[in-house]
Protein backbone atom coordinates (compact mmCIF):
# COMPACT_ATOMS: atom_id res chain seq x y z
CA UNK A 1 0.00 0.00 0.00
CA UNK A 2 1.92 2.87 -0.88
CA UNK A 3 1.94 6.25 1.43
CA UNK A 4 0.21 9.44 0.25
CA UNK A 5 2.55 12.16 -0.65
CA UNK A 6 3.34 14.66 1.96
CA UNK A 7 1.99 18.05 1.73
CA UNK A 8 4.29 20.73 1.27
CA UNK A 9 4.93 23.43 3.76
CA UNK A 10 3.73 27.21 3.01
CA UNK A 11 5.66 29.71 2.16
CA UNK A 12 5.03 32.35 3.97
CA UNK A 13 6.12 36.08 3.51
CA UNK A 14 6.05 38.05 7.22
CA UNK A 15 4.60 41.50 7.55
CA UNK A 16 6.33 43.84 9.99
CA UNK A 17 10.08 43.68 11.42
CA UNK A 18 9.60 44.29 14.38
CA UNK A 19 10.04 41.53 18.29
CA UNK A 20 7.56 39.43 17.14
CA UNK A 21 8.49 38.85 13.24
CA UNK A 22 11.53 38.94 14.00
CA UNK A 23 11.15 36.01 16.87
CA UNK A 24 8.64 33.97 14.48
CA UNK A 25 10.31 34.32 11.38
CA UNK A 26 13.37 32.38 13.32
CA UNK A 27 11.14 29.83 14.10
CA UNK A 28 9.36 29.58 11.36
CA UNK A 29 12.51 28.89 9.14
CA UNK A 30 14.39 26.55 11.78
CA UNK A 31 11.29 24.18 11.47
CA UNK A 32 11.94 24.14 7.84
CA UNK A 33 9.54 27.01 6.28
CA UNK A 34 10.84 28.88 3.58
CA UNK A 35 10.49 32.80 4.41
CA UNK A 36 9.96 34.44 1.10
CA UNK A 37 9.41 38.13 1.72
CA UNK A 38 9.53 40.69 4.97
CA UNK A 39 6.92 43.51 3.94
CA UNK A 40 8.32 46.47 5.81
CA UNK A 41 6.52 50.17 5.62
CA UNK A 42 8.05 52.73 3.34
CA UNK A 43 9.93 54.69 5.97
CA UNK A 44 13.81 54.42 6.23
CA UNK A 45 13.76 52.75 9.48
CA UNK A 46 11.31 50.46 8.82
CA UNK A 47 13.54 49.08 5.78
CA UNK A 48 16.44 49.24 7.54
CA UNK A 49 14.95 46.71 9.88
CA UNK A 50 13.21 44.26 7.63
CA UNK A 51 16.41 44.00 5.33
CA UNK A 52 18.50 42.70 8.36
CA UNK A 53 15.75 40.12 9.07
CA UNK A 54 15.46 39.44 5.86
CA UNK A 55 19.40 38.83 5.87
CA UNK A 56 18.80 36.48 8.75
CA UNK A 57 16.06 33.79 7.37
CA UNK A 58 17.05 34.17 3.79
CA UNK A 59 14.42 36.60 2.37
CA UNK A 60 13.68 39.67 0.52
CA UNK A 61 13.10 42.75 1.98
CA UNK A 62 10.21 44.59 0.34
CA UNK A 63 7.54 47.34 0.93
CA UNK A 64 3.35 46.63 0.68
CA UNK A 65 3.08 48.02 -2.90
CA UNK A 66 6.80 46.36 -4.24
CA UNK A 67 6.37 43.01 -2.91
CA UNK A 68 5.38 39.79 -5.09
CA UNK A 69 3.07 38.52 -2.41
CA UNK A 70 3.13 35.25 -3.86
CA UNK A 71 3.81 33.54 -0.73
CA UNK A 72 0.90 30.80 0.23
CA UNK A 73 0.29 32.04 3.53
CA UNK A 74 0.75 36.37 4.79
CA UNK A 75 1.40 36.55 8.65
CA UNK A 76 1.04 39.95 9.38
CA UNK A 77 2.82 41.20 12.98
CA UNK A 78 2.06 45.14 12.94
CA UNK A 79 0.65 46.61 15.95
CA UNK A 80 -2.92 46.45 16.15
CA UNK A 81 -4.04 49.92 15.50
CA UNK A 82 -1.36 49.05 11.78
CA UNK A 83 -3.61 46.26 11.35
CA UNK A 84 -6.35 46.85 9.16
CA UNK A 85 -4.29 49.64 6.89
CA UNK A 86 -1.72 46.81 6.08
CA UNK A 87 -4.00 44.49 4.63
CA UNK A 88 -6.19 46.97 3.03
CA UNK A 89 -2.60 47.91 1.11
CA UNK A 90 -1.29 44.01 0.97
CA UNK A 91 -4.56 43.57 -0.52
CA UNK A 92 -4.50 45.85 -3.15
CA UNK A 93 -1.71 44.70 -4.73
CA UNK A 94 -2.40 41.24 -3.76
CA UNK A 95 -5.52 42.05 -6.44
CA UNK A 96 -3.30 43.82 -8.94
CA UNK A 97 -0.86 40.66 -9.16
CA UNK A 98 -3.87 37.76 -9.46
CA UNK A 99 -5.28 40.28 -12.32
CA UNK A 100 -2.14 40.24 -13.96
CA UNK A 101 -1.06 36.84 -13.39
CA UNK A 102 -4.43 35.18 -13.69
CA UNK A 103 -3.94 33.13 -11.04
CA UNK A 104 -1.45 32.67 -7.87
CA UNK A 105 -1.03 35.33 -4.73
CA UNK A 106 -1.29 34.72 -1.17
CA UNK A 107 -3.86 31.94 -0.17
CA UNK A 108 -4.12 32.52 3.59
CA UNK A 109 -3.37 35.46 6.08
CA UNK A 110 -3.06 35.66 9.83
CA UNK A 111 -2.81 38.15 12.31
CA UNK A 112 -0.86 37.93 15.87
CA UNK A 113 -3.45 40.66 17.81
CA UNK A 114 -4.43 38.83 21.16
CA UNK A 115 -7.43 41.83 21.27
CA UNK A 116 -8.75 42.07 17.51
CA UNK A 117 -10.57 39.84 15.40
CA UNK A 118 -9.67 38.14 12.36
CA UNK A 119 -12.31 40.35 10.51
CA UNK A 120 -9.52 43.07 11.19
CA UNK A 121 -8.10 41.53 7.88
CA UNK A 122 -11.61 41.95 5.93
CA UNK A 123 -9.53 43.55 2.76
CA UNK A 124 -7.75 40.52 2.21
CA UNK A 125 -10.88 38.38 2.70
CA UNK A 126 -12.82 40.07 0.22
CA UNK A 127 -9.43 39.65 -2.38
CA UNK A 128 -10.04 35.65 -2.06
CA UNK A 129 -7.65 35.15 0.89
CA UNK A 130 -9.18 32.79 4.00
CA UNK A 131 -7.82 34.81 7.42
CA UNK A 132 -7.56 34.16 10.75
CA UNK A 133 -6.03 35.37 14.00
CA UNK A 134 -3.29 33.47 15.98
CA UNK A 135 -2.20 34.29 18.75
CA UNK A 136 0.84 33.25 20.52
CA UNK A 137 0.34 33.27 24.52
CA UNK A 138 3.90 34.09 25.40
CA UNK A 139 6.02 37.88 25.89
CA UNK A 140 8.22 39.00 23.39
CA UNK A 141 10.33 41.39 24.88
CA UNK A 142 14.19 42.69 23.72
CA UNK A 143 16.66 40.30 25.37
CA UNK A 144 14.59 37.40 26.19
CA UNK A 145 15.10 34.10 23.77
CA UNK A 146 11.57 32.44 24.83
CA UNK A 147 10.98 28.72 23.72
CA UNK A 148 7.74 27.81 21.76
CA UNK A 149 7.83 24.37 23.05
CA UNK A 150 4.32 24.06 24.78
CA UNK A 151 3.24 27.57 24.42
CA UNK A 152 -0.70 27.77 23.61
CA UNK A 153 -1.47 29.56 20.43
CA UNK A 154 -5.46 30.86 20.21
CA UNK A 155 -6.97 30.84 16.54
CA UNK A 156 -9.82 32.51 15.56
CA UNK A 157 -11.14 32.57 11.63
CA UNK A 158 -11.81 31.05 8.63
CA UNK A 159 -11.79 27.01 8.77
CA UNK A 160 -9.83 26.82 5.98
CA UNK A 161 -7.14 29.44 7.65
CA UNK A 162 -7.49 27.85 10.86
CA UNK A 163 -6.57 24.53 9.62
CA UNK A 164 -3.11 25.63 8.14
CA UNK A 165 -2.29 27.78 11.45
CA UNK A 166 -2.95 24.26 13.51
CA UNK A 167 -0.41 22.52 10.87
CA UNK A 168 2.05 24.82 11.74
CA UNK A 169 1.55 25.95 14.81
CA UNK A 170 2.31 21.79 15.81
CA UNK A 171 5.17 22.27 13.79
CA UNK A 172 6.91 24.69 15.51
CA UNK A 173 6.20 23.34 18.71
CA UNK A 174 3.39 25.15 19.85
CA UNK A 175 -0.02 23.99 20.71
CA UNK A 176 -3.64 25.45 19.43
CA UNK A 177 -6.52 25.69 20.35
CA UNK A 178 -10.25 27.22 18.84
CA UNK A 179 -11.20 30.60 19.94
CA UNK A 180 -14.98 31.85 19.14
CA UNK A 181 -14.91 35.29 18.50
CA UNK A 182 -17.45 36.03 21.35
CA UNK A 183 -14.68 34.90 23.65
CA UNK A 184 -11.32 36.71 22.31
CA UNK A 185 -11.98 40.23 24.26
CA UNK A 186 -11.92 37.68 27.69
CA UNK A 187 -8.89 36.07 26.42
CA UNK A 188 -7.09 38.53 26.04
CA UNK A 189 -8.00 40.13 29.17
CA UNK A 190 -6.71 36.90 30.88
CA UNK A 191 -3.85 36.86 28.87
CA UNK A 192 -2.94 40.55 29.98
CA UNK A 193 -3.01 39.60 33.35
CA UNK A 194 -0.57 36.34 32.84
CA UNK A 195 2.56 38.30 32.26
CA UNK A 196 1.95 42.20 31.77
CA UNK A 197 -0.57 42.68 35.06
CA UNK A 198 1.66 39.73 36.79
CA UNK A 199 4.60 42.30 36.28
CA UNK A 200 2.57 45.16 37.58
CA UNK A 201 2.10 42.44 40.70
CA UNK A 202 5.79 42.11 41.26
CA UNK A 203 6.43 45.90 41.29
CA UNK A 204 3.88 46.41 43.86
CA UNK A 205 6.03 43.77 45.54
CA UNK A 206 9.00 45.46 45.16
CA UNK A 207 7.29 48.97 47.10
CA UNK A 208 5.99 46.21 49.42
CA UNK A 209 9.89 45.50 50.31
CA UNK A 210 10.65 49.36 50.51
CA UNK A 211 8.67 49.21 53.67
CA UNK A 212 10.33 46.23 55.27
CA UNK A 213 13.90 48.34 54.12
CA UNK A 214 14.93 46.63 51.19
CA UNK A 215 15.59 47.91 47.77
CA UNK A 216 14.18 47.08 44.72
CA UNK A 217 17.28 44.94 43.57
CA UNK A 218 17.12 42.82 46.73
CA UNK A 219 13.36 42.13 46.74
CA UNK A 220 13.39 40.70 43.26
CA UNK A 221 16.71 38.68 44.55
CA UNK A 222 15.18 37.39 47.72
CA UNK A 223 11.51 36.88 46.31
CA UNK A 224 12.80 34.91 43.47
CA UNK A 225 13.26 31.73 45.30
CA UNK A 226 9.52 31.29 46.74
CA UNK A 227 8.22 32.70 43.73
CA UNK A 228 9.58 29.89 41.97
CA UNK A 229 8.35 27.71 44.40
CA UNK A 230 4.96 28.68 44.18
CA UNK A 231 4.79 28.27 40.85
CA UNK A 232 6.22 25.20 40.88
CA UNK A 233 3.43 24.34 43.79
CA UNK A 234 0.85 25.50 41.25
CA UNK A 235 1.96 23.29 38.62
CA UNK A 236 1.93 20.25 40.37
CA UNK A 237 -0.49 20.58 43.01
CA UNK A 238 -3.05 23.50 41.66
CA UNK A 239 -3.88 26.25 43.32
CA UNK A 240 -6.06 24.89 46.56
CA UNK A 241 -2.95 22.86 48.12
CA UNK A 242 -0.18 25.65 47.31
CA UNK A 243 -1.61 28.05 49.38
CA UNK A 244 -0.46 29.09 52.27
CA UNK A 245 0.21 32.04 55.01
CA UNK A 246 -1.94 33.98 57.53
CA UNK A 247 -5.11 33.67 55.06
CA UNK A 248 -5.30 29.65 55.05
CA UNK A 249 -5.17 29.56 59.21
CA UNK A 250 -7.68 32.43 59.37
CA UNK A 251 -5.28 34.90 61.10
CA UNK A 252 -6.66 37.60 60.95
CA UNK A 253 -4.32 39.31 63.86
CA UNK A 254 -1.33 39.31 61.67
CA UNK A 255 -3.54 40.77 58.32
CA UNK A 256 -4.95 43.55 60.46
CA UNK A 257 -0.81 44.20 61.29
CA UNK A 258 -0.41 44.19 57.34
CA UNK A 259 -3.43 46.27 56.61
CA UNK A 260 -1.82 48.78 59.50
CA UNK A 261 1.84 48.93 58.01
CA UNK A 262 0.80 49.27 54.57
CA UNK A 263 -1.45 52.54 55.12
CA UNK A 264 1.43 55.04 54.37
CA UNK A 265 1.57 52.76 51.25
CA UNK A 266 -1.81 53.17 49.22
CA UNK A 267 -1.45 51.46 46.39
CA UNK A 268 0.15 48.00 47.80
CA UNK A 269 -2.30 48.43 50.28
CA UNK A 270 -5.10 48.52 47.74
CA UNK A 271 -3.47 45.70 45.50
CA UNK A 272 -3.08 43.70 48.80
CA UNK A 273 -6.54 44.34 49.77
CA UNK A 274 -8.09 43.16 46.51
CA UNK A 275 -5.77 39.94 46.06
CA UNK A 276 -7.14 38.95 49.68
CA UNK A 277 -10.68 39.73 48.75
CA UNK A 278 -10.08 37.29 45.40
CA UNK A 279 -8.86 34.27 47.95
CA UNK A 280 -11.93 34.97 50.03
CA UNK A 281 -13.71 34.12 47.29
CA UNK A 282 -11.73 31.38 45.32
CA UNK A 283 -9.14 29.54 48.00
CA UNK A 284 -9.50 27.67 51.00
CA UNK A 285 -9.47 30.32 54.03
CA UNK A 286 -10.45 29.22 57.56
CA UNK A 287 -12.11 32.72 59.78
CA UNK A 288 -13.64 33.47 56.58
CA UNK A 289 -16.11 35.51 58.37
CA UNK A 290 -14.01 37.64 60.71
CA UNK A 291 -11.17 38.20 57.22
CA UNK A 292 -14.05 39.63 55.42
CA UNK A 293 -15.12 42.10 58.39
CA UNK A 294 -11.70 43.34 58.19
CA UNK A 295 -10.79 43.43 54.44
CA UNK A 296 -14.32 45.35 53.61
CA UNK A 297 -13.89 48.08 55.45
CA UNK A 298 -10.77 48.96 53.52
Amino acid sequence: MSRRPATPKPTISIVGAGRLATFLAAALRDAGFTITEIVARDSPRSLRSARTLAARVGAQPVTASSAALDATLLWLCVPDREIRAAASALARNLTANRAAAKKGGSRFAFHSSGALLSRELAPLRKAGTAVASVHPLMTFVAGAHPSLAGVPFALEGDPAATRVARRIVGEIGGESFLLPASRKAAYHAWATMTSPLLLAFLVTLEETARAAGLTPHDARRKSLPIIRQTLANYERLGPARSFSGPLVRGDAETVAKHLAVLEKHAGASKVYVALAQAALRGLPVKNRDGLSRLLRVR
